[in-house]
């Protein structure tokens, strides 16, 4: 399997992605365009691309981002789902699989940062890719915005304040607004790039306080993930 990674940001690590991956002995490449690195030409040996997430949002400008060229982007995820490719958007990752399919992406009610249960729709208890989460999970939150629907998507899971955390777009194609990925490393780097973490913790209820997120043990969502995972693999190659 031939996994690609599009990397933003470095503390948007892409964290159990990449050790599912790396466990599983498939083959990964990158587009870390932090560090100007370009997007694939062709899509031929992807199997699977996963975008990760970012502070950008999908109307971010190259003016305003010189790294981030988000309709080049979202020009690489229609190349993957023309191809049937498996592809997986974390949180930025998943408004731009929304804008590539003509979903413009909106705001979340609250900013949620942190630790906090989602809970599976109906949808989400039917679909055999993620109903091992059972009907509720605590899973990882970094973001403003939530991904937009198309007339074929499902919500599968909502947490209390955002009313899209995953959606199916298809068979092959998910979006994650929350971050099942995160782990103690990656959770680390991203508190050491958000601004006044603990002022904000005060300021919003949804957004923790550092420690409480570094003290949190993200094995089982970690575990979880790696069996979603699993399974659109196991789809794809169906």
């Amino acid at each position: 399997m031939n996994i690609h990674i599009v990397q933003h940001e470095t503390y948007e690590a892409p964290g159990a992605y990449l050790n599912w991956a790396e466990n599983r002995n498939y083959k990964i490449s990158f587009s870390k365009v932090f560090k100007n690195e370009t997007l694939p030409d062709s899509v031929e040996f992807i199997d699977m691309l996963i975008v990760m997430g970012g502070p950008q949002s999908p109307n971010t400008t190259l003016e305003e981002c010189p790294h981030f060229n988000s309709k080049a982007e979202i020009n690489l995820i229609q190349k993957c789902i023309s191809a049937e490719k498996a592809v997986v958007g974390v949180c930025l990752g998943s408004q731009l699989i929304g804008e590539a399919l003509g979903a413009k992406f909106d705001h979340s009610p609250e900013k949620e940062i942190g630790v906090f249960p989602i809970t599976l729709t109906e949808n989400g208890l039917k679909d055999e890719k993620v109903n091992h989460f059972g009907k509720s999970l605590n899973v990882g939150h970094w973001h403003n915005d939530m991904p937009g629907l198309t007339k074929e998507s499902e919500i599968l899971a909502f947490s209390e304040v955002c009313p899209i955390q995953i959606v199916s777009y298809s068979n092959l194609v998910y979006g994650f607004q929350c971050h099942m990925e995160l782990t103690t490393e990656v959770v680390a780097l991203l508190i050491e790039s958000e601004t006044d973490l603990l002022a904000k913790s005060k300021k919003h209820p949804f957004v923790q306080n550092p420690k409480e997120i570094l003290s949190y043990d993200y094995t089982e969502m970690n575990e979880k993930l790696f069996q979603f995972l699993d399974k659109l693999i196991a789809d794809y190659k169906s």
